[in-house]
């Protein structure tokens, strides 16, 4: 009888180990970079708000004050996202994206501002909110189920049950983001993400280039049809042929970048903010932060970068199951790809697209939206597998993962401290 309790024993703790799901010590490392790069923002929007009120005349304190707001308003998001169980978020995925949908829609309705004349933001008194952030943030949540759910019931390479909702989503997200509100570098964003998704999800790579075909079509169509975009294009081609015109912008922007030089002109001798620069506090916030700071300074601010995205790959690879996995591998894609996006345009690299810079950019939907996407990875930082290399097969590894589930389980996290890496 005690060999055999022993032996019970033995088994429930090498199910225990087997099943490890408990909550543990979070990514407390994503949590500093995080608090480091808003940092970054919120002084460099404090470093330019004098000039930016001096040139819109407004005070030089409104800048700032509503940056603070914004991100108080962000740790709010955060902590919501972070302790409110993720299986809660995943039975809202419909709600949450039909509420986006509905707040993309009276965008659509809403009288548009002189200075931004385009249908994005819900305006009412004096606050705004750019509907596309809060449909990143619901896709995710709604791709992660529905692709999760397929690789559950072995579907996921099913073009009825999966590539058709796909291809009807970008389809809805092409007329509406790229068409309608003419924002195709958010369109860019989230096609990286629904791609990166569906790639982790083990989607087939012929119906990942199919989508990757209607994309560039769309793509095509899109800059093709509309004036402006050309200009941009042709302006990324020949930026010096039209730095007075339609190429002011990018090519200003080089010059706030080149005149850094090595350590940057210092916090308080900003010259591009001074109304040089169009949108010094959003999206050429990068270019203001390399006159001011220089070479050292960006490449600091992008070692910070780095690492903020090595956080996000570790705790995908050590996800519990596929949702949390897919939802990782979402707000990954939507971070690194707007990074990108946004300094690449900056340093000629790419064409203005006309996104903000996360977690730097001055800008309320972006800063909370952004912090209530990290803050549903920080609570899946808490439920990261260990280390089962020596413990149990990988098939065998979690009675939540799926069958078709191949990531690499190494340097996970260990219940034993003396073994977690």
């Amino acid at each position: 009888m005690n060999v055999l309790t022993a032996g019970r024993g033995r088994r429930a703790q090498y199910g225990e180990v087997q099943n490890q799901i408990r909550r543990h010590r979070p990514d407390y490392w994503l949590l500093v970079i995080v608090a480091l790069l808003l940092a970054v923002g919120l002084i460099v929007v404090y470093a330019i708000s004098p000039a930016l009120g001096a040139t819109s005349g407004g005070t030089g304190s409104h800048y700032i004050s509503r940056q603070v707001l914004a991100i108080g308003l962000s740790i709010v998001a955060f902590l919501i996202t972070a302790n409110v169980p993720l299986s809660q978020w995943r039975r809202w995925q419909k709600p949450l994206l039909i509420i986006a949908l509905f707040g993309t829609l009276v965008a659509l309705i809403t009288p548009v501002n002189p200075q931004y004349p385009a249908h994005r933001w819900i305006r009412a008194g004096g606050l705004s909110l750019q509907s596309v952030e809060a449909l990143k943030f619901a896709l995710i949540i709604w791709l992660g189920g529905m692709l999760a759910q397929r690789m559950k019931n072995g579907t996921i390479g099913n073009t009825k049950l999966t590539l058709q909702p796909l291809l009807i989503a970008l389809g809805v997200i092409g007329l509406v983001v790229a068409g309608v509100q003419s924002d195709l570098g958010s369109t860019g964003v989230i096609v990286a993400m629904m791609a990166a998704m569906a790639f982790i999800a083990g989607m087939p790579m012929r119906r990942v280039l199919m989508i990757g075909l209607v994309v560039v079509i769309g793509t095509i169509l899109a800059v093709s049809t509309t004036a402006y975009r050309r200009d941009r294009l042709l302006t990324y081609i020949h930026p010096a042929n039209n730095c007075l015109t339609t190429g002011y912008q990018a090519c200003q922007a080089l010059i706030a970048v080149g005149s850094g030089g090595v350590i940057g002109l210092g916090l308080g001798r900003s010259v591009q903010a001074y109304g040089y620069l169009p949108e010094a506090q959003n999206d050429s916030i990068f270019a203001i932060f390399a006159e001011k700071f220089g070479f050292i300074g960006v490449s600091l601010l992008l070692t910070l970068f780095v690492m903020l995205f090595a956080r996000l790959r570790l705790i995908l690879e050590r996800a519990p199951n596929n949702f949390s996995r897919l939802v990782v591998a979402g707000v990954l894609a939507w971070l690194s790809t707007q990074t990108l996006i946004n300094i690449g345009a900056m340093l000629g690299l790419l064409p203005l697209k006309g996104i903000t810079l996360p977690l730097i950019s001055y800008g309320g939907t972006s800063v909370l939206f952004v912090g209530a996407a990290l803050g549903l990875v920080f609570q899946i930082s808490r439920y990261t597998s260990f280390n089962s290399r020596n413990v149990v097969r990988v098939s065998q590894r979690n009675q939540y993962e799926d069958s078709n589930d191949r990531r690499r389980v190494g340097r996970a996290y260990h219940p034993d401290p003396s073994r977690r890496t």
